[in-house]
């Protein structure tokens, strides 16, 4: 269906006292609000599985089931990401 939006599901893998998870979660705010995207935060030490897959490799951004960014988030490319999301390019 041309022209309709998709409702963008941003997902951030964290834990508690993650300095750069909290940097991350800070810079993409903003354009979570403009894209009017939805971001659920998931604690990985809450979940056995999600602890042995991510370690200390977080924070890790998701956009839908697309990895957008680890560690630190390139706020440019993250726009782009989050553009092409809402386009249904990705």
């Amino acid at each position: 269906m041309t022209g309709a939006i998709r409702p963008l599901n941003i997902t951030l893998y964290t834990r508690p006292g993650c300095h750069l998870c909290q940097e991350a979660k800070e810079l993409v705010l903003p354009l979570l609000r403009e894209f009017a995207a939805t971001l659920r935060e998931v604690n990985i030490d809450e979940d056995p599985q999600l602890a042995t897959r991510y370690g200390l490799d977080i924070p890790v951004i998701f956009i839908g089931t697309h990895k957008a960014a680890k560690h630190r988030v390139g706020i440019n490319q993250f726009r782009r990401q989050l553009e092409e999301a809402s386009a249904g390019l990705t």
